[in-house]
Parts: C-alpha cells; structure tokens; sequence
C-alpha cells in the first residue's frame, strides 16, 4: 500500500525543502558514477594498455546504462516511491564500484561501469530525484530543480580532487573499493528519509487531477495546449527535444570527460587536470542556481537558449588555450556558462507537456543528454587517436553545439508565431474561470 504524506507534508512544505536538501545529497554522493571513470583515465589506461579511445569506453557505457536506466529507474519509482530506486541505487554503486576495482580487463571494468555503476546506480540518484522533486513544488519549481540538479555537479566538485588525492596514495582500484562502500554506507540511511510520497493533489502527481498552477514562467509559453504542445504532435518535440539533448551534450562531453588527460598531454599532471574538473563543476552550480532564477522569470526554452550560445562561446575559447592560467580560467568560464542547460530540458517539459507525461517525458529527454554526453565522451577520445591532438574534437563539439541552437531556435520561433494568450495567476496558481 503507499504511504501517503503527514498533513504537514505538502507542497513547498518544510518537509518538501527537507527532501530537497536530502535529494542534492543523494545526487552529490551518486553523481560519482557520472565523473569516475574520466578521474581514473589516466591511470586506467596506462594499467589496461590500451588507446585513448578505447579507454573513453568505459565512460561512454555509463552514460547509456545512466541514460536506460533513469527510464527504467523512473518508472519503478512511480509504482513502488522514490525510497526503493534510492536503495537499488546504493546496491548498484557499492557493487558497481568492487567489481570495476577488481577487473582484470578493460571489458570487465566496462561491464561494471555500464550495468551497475550507470545503469544500477548513477541512474537511481539523477532522473528520479529530478522528478520527484517537481511534485514537491509549483511556484517556486525552476528554482528547487536548479538546486536539486546541482548534485550532479556539486558531485563534480566534490570527487575529483578527493579521487585523485586517493589514486595517487593507494592506487585506483583501492579507491573504487573505497568509493564502492561509501556510497553504501552514507546512501542507504538518506534513503529512508524520502519515504512520503508526493501529496495527492500533488502537480505531476500520479494521484493528481487537478489542473497545473501556472508557472511565473508560463507568460512565456506559446501555444501550451498539452497535445498540441507548439502546434506540434507531442511526439514530434519530444524527439526535437531529444535531438538537441544529443546535440548539446556531445559538445558539453569535450571539455568534462578529456580536460583531465588533456592536462596531461600538455604537461601539466594529472592533479591539474583534475583541479580543472572541479573548479568546471564548482562554476556549473553557480551557473545552475542562477539559471534557476532565470528561467522561473523567462522560461525553459530562452534559457536553453542563452546557455547554448554561451558554451559555444566557451568552447570557442578552449582552442587558443594552452597555457596553465589560460586553461584554469576557460574551465571556469564553460562551468558558469553550460551549467543551466540540462536543468532547462526538464522545465520545458513542464512548461509544454501534460503534468501526468511528465516523469516519463523528463527521464526520456534526460537520457538524450546523457545519450550526447556518452557520444560525445567516446568521440572525442576516438577523434584524438586519429588526428593526435584535441582541436578536432573541440571543433567537433562546436559543430554539434550548433545544431543544438539551430533546433532551440526553430522552437522558439513556433513559441512566438503560436503563442496563445495565459490570463494572470489568481491567487490559486490557477487560470481564472
């Protein structure tokens, strides 16, 4: 039977901020599974023998098992609550993890990584959490989403040095070890504090009739008729959407998953490197709290937009870069800059698709950011084995970044020629009689 909230449990309650807090956490620690196997390159691929692309693999399975299973992941949270995802996920990491630190080949470690570590684990702790936290708020959700989702970088911040710092005392497969039974130990009792579901009544509840309270956002909306959303088929800006999930994330995977052996061809250490990561990740928070703010006054699609042209901006300035201070200051130029763009998808979502689509919508249109980031891991290690350096696959990721503003654009134009009037809010959340 499913347990239903306390009274006090309601939507933007102090319980709804409790489980936000609790959600960032969770995403903090599971967000390792996302940054784990870029720390450990280096040292992974000088240990298997293997090239460069060949050792992007073990990445690139982790991001399509994290992407599959935030799908499969979602759909067990919406029967059985967000508690029980929380604790596979646990199971997925620990084991994930042991098993990667002991494999004897670079297929087996791969294997860990894309079917425990993503698929099992990194999964349970990003698209549930996301939309579990958007039944917990309605005026303030962009926002709440932005701080939830930071997990995934703070994870960014967080790990790397940490990583790095124990890769280089005790070696890596003792770290993965390590890092296997802390996300056991710190996961398992967070999990048990998620144990209410969503109020009935709830927007985006599965047990919710009720109409959706209008976003501050919503004055930004076009033609917001759920099965016109646009004047598109549903199915036809889901796979837009999809695409330029792809788009934006091959670009977005250059600099995350190859800044640290980037650093070491250049000569400057792994540690560098890994210094770079975080400081990425550290200014992809600010960058993802702010575009919360953002987007609760503009919308989900302008958003989008204007992160999209910045990281093309970012990205552009990696090419002149290669010295140690330049490439310090680029790192943090393109976490301020591409930070807000994932948190973006998951409000257009919200702002144009049917509240009871919306936990499988989002988890779709996630798992296509994290389809890009997986393609985009693996192509650039693969672009680099081939030409010998990383400005191909730079400019490669400018390309891919371009198809992403093309397909932004075409939406917004649709959202201006086909934009309906939205009356003010009363003092409901909902539209006037």
């Amino acid at each position: 039977m499913a347990r239903h909230p306390q009274p006090s449990h309601g939507v933007e309650s102090p319980y709804a901020w409790l489980r936000l807090v609790v959600s960032l956490a969770l995403m903090t620690i599971g967000g390792v599974g996302m940054y784990g196997s870029a720390v450990v390159l280096p040292a992974m691929q000088a240990d298997f023998g293997v090239v460069r692309g060949d050792a992007s693999l073990p990445y690139t399975m982790t991001l399509m098992g994290f992407g599959v299973g935030g799908i499969v992941m979602g759909r067990v949270a919406d029967r059985f609550g967000v508690m029980v995802v929380t604790l596979i996920g646990a199971a997925g990491l620990g084991v994930g993890f042991v098993l990667a630190g002991s494999a004897a080949s670079l297929w087996y470690f791969s294997l860990a990584h894309g079917l425990l570590i993503g698929l099992l684990g990194t999964s349970a702790t990003f698209a549930p959490l996301v939309a579990d936290t958007s039944q917990w708020f309605d005026r303030r959700r962009g926002i709440a989403l932005a701080i939830c989702m930071s997990g995934n970088y703070l994870a960014g911040v967080v790990w790397p040095p940490v990583m790095q710092h124990f890769i280089g005392t005790v070696g890596w497969r003792t770290t993965y070890v390590g890092i296997g039974v802390a996300c056991v130990v710190t996961m398992v009792p967070l999990a048990f504090l998620l144990r209410s579901r969503p109020p009935v009544g709830a927007v985006g509840s599965v047990a919710s009739t009720a109409p959706a309270p209008v976003l501050r956002s919503a004055r930004f909306v076009g033609h917001s008729d759920p099965a016109r959303p646009l004047g598109l088929h549903p199915a036809m800006l889901q796979f837009l959407l999809c695409v330029a999930g792809v788009a934006c994330c091959v670009a977005m995977a250059m600099p995350q998953v190859h800044i640290v052996a980037y650093c070491t061809d250049l000569g400057f250490g792994a540690a560098r490197g890994a210094e770079m990561l975080s400081l990425m990740m550290g200014a992809g928070i600010v960058s993802r709290l702010l575009s919360g703010w953002v987007s609760d006054h503009i919308g989900g699609l302008h958003t989008l937009l204007l992160g999209s042209l910045l990281q093309g901006v970012a990205l552009l300035m990696f090419l002149p870069s290669s010295g140690l201070v330049p490439l310090y200051l680029v790192s943090g130029m393109f976490g301020l800059f591409q930070g807000g763009i994932v948190p973006s998808y998951a409000l257009v979502v919200r702002e144009y698709f049917s509240p009871m689509q919306a936990g499988a919508r989002v988890g779709t249109v996630l798992m296509a950011t994290l389809l890009g980031m997986a393609l985009g891991g693996w192509m650039s290690g693969a672009i680099f084995d081939w030409t010998g350096s990383y400005r191909a696959a730079f400019l490669n990721g400018i390309a891919w970044n371009g198809l992403n503003l093309a397909i932004v654009g075409f939406l917004i134009y649709r959202a201006r020629t086909g934009r309906a009037p939205v009356g003010p809010r009363t003092p409901t959340g909902a539209l006037p009689g």
